[in-house]
């Protein structure tokens, strides 16, 4: 017969802890350009971001999603930071103003989630780096009310240079999956990358 604290033990090894209380990830906050994530006030932003200019050359994208809690709530008011290559694949014509506008060039800019945790950039889509060294990519960085900046994984794009299976292996799926599957309308692609917010301590 069991002890009640053998019982107990026996209870718990059975109990899967919701995601609210699930462990931080290690190196979590571990962010280079996680700065440029404070370079706008909040209180300024809206969920539409027209992060490229209606004259920006290359291919109109929209860049959607959904930001959730852990459990799945929607989360309101989360400062999603976006930036990315230009159509030559460069981070190209940045300001010297801050060091993250410098390197991160001129494609970048702030949303914030609104009631029902949604978020979208007009922007343009990106190109690989020259010489494809990687996939076309938009780096995004989390800012949650009360917690410090995090990045999670690139938005890429199915069946385009570098999605692969080696890709795939190397995922950290930080926030969930990065890999989007473009669709085209009206001329302009839409992808949609939604957004599992990391737990924090």
């Amino acid at each position: 017969m069991l002890s009640r604290r053998g019982a107990l033990a026996a209870l718990a090894a059975t109990l899967v802890l919701p995601r609210a209380f699930a462990a931080v990830r290690p190196g979590l906050y571990n962010c280079e350009g996680c700065e440029a994530v404070a370079e706008s006030n909040p209180a300024s932003l809206a969920p539409l971001v027209h992060l490229a200019a209606a004259d920006e050359p290359g291919e109109r994208m929209q860049l959607t999603g959904v930001a959730r809690l852990p459990g799945g709530v929607p989360a309101a008011d989360v400062v999603i930071y976006a930036h990315h290559t230009d159509e030559g694949g460069l981070y190209s014509r940045g300001t010297a103003q801050t060091v993250w506008s410098h390197r991160h060039g001129l494609l970048r800019g702030w949303a914030k989630t609104d009631a029902q945790g949604r978020y979208a950039f007009d922007t343009i889509k990106p190109a690989p780096y020259p010489g494809e060294t990687m996939p076309a990519h938009v780096h995004l960085f989390i800012g949650e009310p009360g917690h410090p900046p995090y990045y999670i994984d690139d938005v890429v794009f199915e069946g385009e240079f570098g999605v692969d299976d080696a890709y795939r292996a190397r995922a950290e799926n930080r926030g969930g999956s990065g890999i989007v599957i473009l669709t085209r309308a009206d001329g302009v692609w839409r992808a949609e990358r939604n957004i599992a917010l990391e737990p924090h301590a």
